[in-house]
């Protein structure tokens, strides 16, 4: 697995990205897994905004991983009835596994993904990715911990996720408020690089993905976001908290050993330097 190598004093060249004939600006990943009864309306819904309020070509990929029930029929049939929708198959589960998958595999010069539940209103979609396509940022999160944020959720919840990214800032000295939300966008070009040291294929994705980034010095743009509790949640909050911290551990443990390998995170730079900011290895 790649590794970071220290700063060199320039910063990668944001420029906007490139437009090509016929490739869609955007590409909006969905990973399910068991969701048949809400996929299709919630797909018809995110495209029925897209179709409404997106100025650019768009598509939205249904990535069903390894689902029991009849999701991978709705996501045939949402194919064949909406030009801009394409689903994916992959036989084993995992949130991170998907979206390696799909993100490595588009065409699309800007990738996100939501929670099929469209917790986050629709609204936040376009400050999402605007300062992606302007190449202003390189990555984009929606917040639902920013003081502009309006959510709507137990204390149950809210203890947790609190509790969680105090955890990171505390273990891995991170400063980006939000790494669960499940709204979140990334150039392609910096996602082509940043993949290739995430370890892990389930909910850690996120956060090992976020910190990866910002310790390569790339620039985190943060949405705040209206957001509404799902009741009918599938996440097994436990399981899940459980998973995040061994993840918290194993990426706190690659940091703290340092570099492993030569191989630099290499982006187009301003001046024709070649390397990002990173203190420390993250390599499993």
């Amino acid at each position: 697995m790649e590794t970071l190598t220290p700063h060199t004093g320039a910063l990668p060249a944001r420029r906007p990205v490139p437009a090509a004939r016929g490739v869609p600006l955007l590409d909006v990943v969905i990973p399910v897994h068991d969701e048949e009864r809400d996929l299709e309306p919630c797909v018809r819904r995110l495209h029925a905004h897209l179709r409404g309020t997106f100025p650019y070509p768009f598509r939205v990929t249904i990535a069903d991983n390894a689902s029991r029930d009849g999701t991978a029929r709705v996501a045939a049939a949402l194919e064949r009835d909406l030009p801009e929708v394409t689903a994916v198959h992959l036989p084993e589960k995992g949130r991170g596994r998907a979206l390696r998958q799909v993100w490595s595999a588009s065409d699309a010069p800007v990738l996100a993904y939501m929670d099929v539940d469209l917790s986050t209103d629709l609204a936040a979609l376009l400050p999402l990715v605007a300062p992606l396509i302007s190449g202003h940022s390189d990555l984009a999160i929606g917040t639902r911990l920013s003081p502009g944020s309006r959510v709507v959720r137990g204390p149950k919840r809210e203890i947790v996720s609190r509790a969680y990214n105090l955890i990171l800032r505390t273990t891995l000295a991170t400063r980006f408020s939000d790494a669960q939300c499940g709204f979140k966008a990334v150039r392609k070009d910096v996602a082509e690089r940043l993949l290739p040291m995430v370890a892990d294929t389930g909910w850690f994705f996120d956060t090992e993905l976020l910190v990866v980034a910002e310790r390569a010095g790339l620039r985190i743009h943060e949405v705040p976001v209206d957001w509404v509790d799902d009741p009918d949640s599938r996440v097994d909050i436990l399981a899940t908290a459980v998973a995040d911290l061994r993840g918290i551990a194993r990426l706190g443990g690659a940091l703290a050993r340092g570099p492993v390998s030569s191989t630099p995170l290499t982006l187009p730079t301003q001046r024709g330097a070649s390397c990002l900011a990173a203190s420390a290895a993250v390599s499993i």
